[in-house]
């Protein structure tokens, strides 16, 4: 009976002692790929989702530039003439005076009068017809512009976080709070 004892308590101890190597890595490092295995296959992707503590997010400004179309309006005085009638005027004048010059005298005297009378015509014809007229108005002219505005606005954040006692920093498009979901991906160092 005392060899039946001794025995348990030696095979428990050689059970114990089989669970510590294989903790251990007793049982050694997995063989390597077969030659020409080449890389693993697709969807074979070492990485998975975590989540990280956001310490600080700093947001990170930027220029927006706007440029609108703009019209520049202002009030122009404008001279507009009226077109003078001088060559009516001395052809009107030189007939009146004419006929006028003819109703003088007699013969050769006549002709002399008649000659004179449509040179004077024409002469006074010439005047009465040579003001024109000139107006003086108001316009409002426009001329087409650009003006350009400028606002300044949040273009993305720097996120400082820590995953597992390591501190990273990082630039994303938003902020994200008190935590920040990442991809962990695990790849051999050669």
């Amino acid at each position: 009976m005392n060899r039946k004892m001794l025995l348990v308590p030696l095979l428990a101890l050689a059970v114990v002692s089989t669970g510590v190597m294989a903790q251990d890595g007793g049982y050694g490092y997995p063989p390597p790929p077969p030659q020409g295995a080449g890389a693993p296959p697709p969807g074979a992707d070492n990485a998975h989702y975590a989540w990280a503590d956001v310490l600080r997010v700093d947001p990170v400004y930027g220029v927006a530039r706007t440029a609108t179309p703009t019209q520049q309006c202002y009030d122009q005085q404008v001279v507009q003439q009226t077109p003078s009638n001088k060559g009516i005027g001395t052809v009107l004048g030189a007939v009146v005076g004419g006929v006028l010059g003819s109703t003088i005298g007699h013969g050769r005297g006549n002709t002399a009068a008649t000659v004179g009378g449509a040179v004077v015509g024409g002469a006074v014809g010439n005047s009465v017809a040579s003001g024109g007229s000139s107006t003086v108005s108001n316009q409002t002219v426009c001329q087409p512009g650009t003006q350009v505005s400028e606002q300044r606005q949040i273009i993305g954040y720097d996120v400082e976080y820590r995953y597992h006692g390591d501190v990273y920093m990082s630039r994303l498009s938003y902020d994200p709070g008190e935590r920040l979901r990442v991809r962990v991906s695990v790849s051999p160092a050669d």
